[in-house]
């Protein structure tokens, strides 16, 4: 039986997770529900106060193919590593150095949106192509890969 997977961040500030996001993987943000122009009109209609509006927020890949993240308000912040973290495959097909200064290039960009760059990890042959640690404006670690 196939199953849709959704991958969901505990956060302090789920607009702001979902914009770093967004722009990691070209996501876009899920559309409000039909008959309103926007999410702020949605919540209004639906009687949510203005401090809970950003208790949530949900991503969509443009495509359709990739799984939805969502994001939501929790009140704890992030207390130790991730157990679970993303990969994400930002020089595929490439080896070397062409692919360490694709990784470079791709940190850099995000580093520019709110991420730290943690450690690198040099390409170790045959099975160690090399990887930089990230982390995201919340401290959550994810892999260029």
């Amino acid at each position: 039986m196939a199953r849709d997977v959704q991958i969901t961040f505990d956060c302090a500030d789920p607009a702001g997770l979902a914009a770093f996001w967004a722009e990691a993987l070209g996501y876009q943000l899920q559309a409000p529900p039909g008959g309103y122009e926007s999410w702020e009109q949605a919540l209004e209609a639906m009687g949510v106060p203005p401090e809970g509006r950003n208790d949530a927020s949900g991503l969509v890949d443009p495509e359709g193919s990739r799984p939805r993240l969502f994001f939501q308000r929790v009140p704890e912040g992030k207390q130790a590593k991730n157990r679970v973290h993303l990969d994400v495959r930002a020089a595929p097909g490439t080896e070397g150095e062409t692919r360490m200064a694709a990784l470079e290039a791709e940190a850099e960009r995000l580093v520019a949106h709110g991420a730290t760059r943690l450690r690198r990890f040099e390409p170790e042959p045959p099975l160690g192509t090399g990887h930089i640690v990230m982390a995201d404006p919340e401290g959550n670690e994810f892999c260029l890969d």
